[in-house]
């Protein structure tokens, strides 16, 4: 096993890593920006380097900085996270040049499941279900017309290199395909520096449902279930669950081998995920993300393990101990990503100081955050501060707890997407299960502004706790303690004596 670890990345998924690494005893090394100087994930770390100013581009996305710094502090291998520089081949490539190990796929597997139309043809010999479509660039404007006359109208248009809904279209007639093309190709150039695009038949209002994966250097390859992820905003996800509410065992088995066989013929090391669409019962191959995924923690819960600790046994070497036929998912888990939005300004970002923190707690309920009292929240990185995940024997129980979880979290100093989180759980399409990636545009509702009972009830239910907490986190101590005078505050662990003798 590793000695030391570089975490190359910053918030909540570097201190879910950096604990990680305190579990397993391996020493942790973070890298931060200026910006993040008092950050968690720095105060978390048992070594911390600053690698530059603010702009991502010019400190977490310097690879070469990263690995001096690797280099100086004696680490073994390096963490990527999400995000940043987790799926770029250059990277896992220079870190394996530099004599260290990326906690992650090779390079090669990298750019062939980065590259989509690759991904589709590997994808079609591997016997895994895609969308129909192209598997080749589109050349112009003109072919993307008459391949999209050849599958039926409507189709949608997507970029080669990318995701994230950058660089893509949805084309209702012909009329319409040469203007989709230019204005597409242009948002994936700009996005990804390749501006190709290939397409495939539109399916409207899917569910969109992904499997987890975790191969070894043995070619031995698991599947930890699916989870739901269909409620997102401009393809971004917002509340994932796992298991899904409609996936069958019938179902379950089939998407999990199919995902085996797409991890199988990338020779996938580490974890990584298969993304379906799914609609009618049949499911469509969309993509494969080759990393941990933000909601890699209702996975976890559901299956009991640590996806995290298994990514850093198989980079060193470890073979796979579990099997597939004892995996079982026992209850259900919800998560909600926690951000600095306002969701009824369009989600717009919000930033400032956070001033006062409460977390959530009791059984079943899991904060994997990146922040603390104090942070400055600003326009430097993306907005997600945390993330909020309960786990309960029933996906009813499951909602409810997540409901009392909402109700009992206070951020104050910036806007959070909570009230929005609030309303999604009592929606009657969401507790039901009904919900498709069109959700929230048949639900605009959910981002109205107007106060309801659920939000009034939940300001309530934060406003009696800070009262509560504040009443007793700075009060006169009459009492001499050891002949002293003085008052006491509050603070994690214990009172603390503040005062003279």
């Amino acid at each position: 096993m590793f000695e030391s670890v570089l975490v190359a990345n910053r918030g909540e998924i570097a201190v879910r890593v950096i604990r990680a690494c305190r579990e397993m005893g391996i020493r942790s090394i973070a890298i931060f920006s200026e910006a993040d100087r008092r950050a968690l994930h720095v105060l978390e770390a048992d070594e911390a380097y600053c690698v530059g100013p603010p702009p991502s581009s010019e400190s977490y996305l310097r690879w070469d900085r990263i690995l001096e710094v690797a280099r100086g502090a004696g680490a073994d291998a390096i963490h990527p996270g999400y995000g940043f520089l987790a799926e770029r081949a250059h990277f896992s490539k220079a870190v394996q040049e530099a004599g260290l190990v990326f906690v992650g796929p090779s390079p090669e597997t990298i750019a062939a499941m980065g590259d989509k139309t690759e991904a589709r043809r590997r994808m079609q010999r591997a016997g895994v279900p895609i969308v129909p479509g192209t598997t080749d660039p589109l050349a112009d404007p003109q072919g993307a017309g008459e391949l999209a006359r050849e599958i039926g109208f409507p189709v949608l248009l997507k970029a080669s290199a990318g995701g994230g809904g950058k660089g893509m279209r949805v084309v209702e007639k012909p009329g319409d395909i040469t203007r989709a093309f230019e204005a597409a190709s242009r948002e994936a150039q700009a996005a990804f520096g390749d501006g190709s695009l290939y397409l495939e038949r539109f399916l409207d209002a899917p569910r969109h449902i992904e499997i987890q994966v975790m191969g070894d250097q043995f070619g031995n390859v698991l599947h930890f279930g699916e989870r739901e992820c269909s409620i997102q905003r401009r393809h971004q996800k917002l509340i994932e669950e796992a298991p899904s509410p409609v996936i069958t065992p019938e179902l379950r088995k089939a998407m999990g081998a199919a995902a085996v066989r797409a991890a199988e013929a990338v020779s996938y090391l580490g974890a990584g995920t298969v993304e379906f669409l799914f609609k009618d019962g049949e499911f469509f191959f969309l993509e494969m993300n080759t990393r941990l995924q933000v909601e890699h923690p209702v996975t976890e819960l559901v299956y009991g393990i640590d996806l995290v600790e298994l990514q850093f046994r198989v980079a060193a070497g470890e073979a796979l101990t579990l099997e597939q036929d004892s995996l079982r998912a026992l209850g259900h888990a919800v998560e909600c990503r926690i951000t600095a939005e306002d969701p009824y300004r369009g989600f717009l970002p919000s930033t400032g100081r956070i001033d006062y923190l409460r977390l959530p707690a009791g059984p079943g309920v899991r904060w994997d955050g990146g922040i603390i009292s104090g942070f400055e929240v600003g326009l430097n990185y993306d907005p997600l501060l945390g993330k909020l995940i309960v786990h309960a024997p029933s996906r009813t129980a499951a909602l409810r707890r997540m409901v009392r979880a909402l109700d009992e979290m206070v951020i104050r100093g910036v806007e959070t997407c909570v009230p929005f989180h609030r309303r999604v759980m009592d929606e009657e399409d969401f507790q039901r299960g009904s919900v498709s990636i069109r959700y929230l545009e048949d639900h605009p509702d959910l981002m109205d502004g107007e106060e309801d009972e659920s939000i009034l009830r939940a300001a309530a239910v934060a406003a009696a706790l800070v009262e509560e907490e504040e009443q007793g986190r700075l009060r006169l101590d009459l009492a001499p303690q050891d002949g002293r005078v003085g008052f006491s505050a509050w603070r994690l662990g214990g009172r603390a004596f503040m005062g003279r003798r």
